[in-house]
């Protein structure tokens, strides 16, 4: 997964800047309202309201606007019904990948999907053709300059995680989903700060991808994750570190 957890974490840093943080408040605006009227407008009960919720205090997100997108999830306030939709779909080199997205207009969004896909060397796959590659996990790194290793591993297995492993800058800790709370919790009581906690879908296996292949994946990724309905995009690809690094600045 070194490949990928890489591209999300150059991801990450980029949706903090405020050139992308209009698209980053409306995406996660949604996630809030989709989350609190599944689950309730309380984060104390409700895990992926809670999440949400932490993404947007990352970018610095008004508590009002945070207020606002529950009220509207729990039916305070008026506004859209958003729909969950998954799309699986093939990249360059094969690249397996998923597409999370929150419409309000399914068949819209599929259309919009789909011409991405054909415009960047992609194309959509049948329902679940890639699903099954990839695993629900509970997804934590922690700079490497934060904690050292064996403290870190020590917390974060006596807490419930599954395993452990240092990517370069960061160290990455998965577990179950249903134990990230936990591993979370036993980390912020040490003060160890985290760059990312949340529920993601990592792959079973990767797809090593080098040269202008590797530009045409991270293309694809960057333009599907620009796309307001996205709210995640998740790849088996394999880039070496240096080559992402480089082509992430070009």
């Amino acid at each position: 997964m070194s490949g990928h957890s890489k591209w999300a974490s150059i991801k990450h840093k980029k949706a903090a800047t405020d050139a992308k943080r209009g698209a980053a408040f409306t995406k996660i605006i949604r996630e809030i309202t989709a989350a609190a009227r599944a689950g309730g407008g309380n984060p104390d009960t409700n895990p992926r309201l809670r999440t949400a919720i932490q993404r947007a205090k990352v970018i610095n997100m008004p508590s009002a606007n945070v207020e606002n997108a529950i009220k509207k999830g729990t039916g305070e306030l008026p506004g859209v019904s958003y729909e969950t939709t998954v799309f699986d779909a093939y990249g360059p080199a094969g690249v397996a990948i998923l597409i999370d997205c929150l419409t309000d207009n399914k068949n819209r969004t599929t259309a919009e999907i789909r011409n991405i896909l054909t415009q960047k060397n992609g194309s959509m796959a049948g329902a679940g053709s890639t699903a099954w590659m990839f695993a629900k996990k509970g997804y934590i790194t922690v700079e490497k300059n934060k904690v050292s290793e064996e403290e870190l591993m020590t917390i974060a297995l006596e807490a419930g995680a599954d395993d452990f492993r240092l990517e370069g800058q960061y160290y990455e800790i998965t577990c179950e989903p249903s134990s990230l709370e936990a591993v979370k919790a036993a980390l912020q009581k040490k003060n160890i700060p985290m760059q990312t906690a949340e529920v993601t879908m990592t792959p079973n296996s990767t797809v090593k991808v080098h040269g202008q292949e590797a530009k045409q994946v991270l293309a694809l990724m960057e333009t599907l994750e620009d796309h307001e309905d996205v709210q995640a995009v998740y790849a088996n690809f394999d880039i070496p570190d240096e080559e992402m690094e480089s082509l992430a600045k070009s």
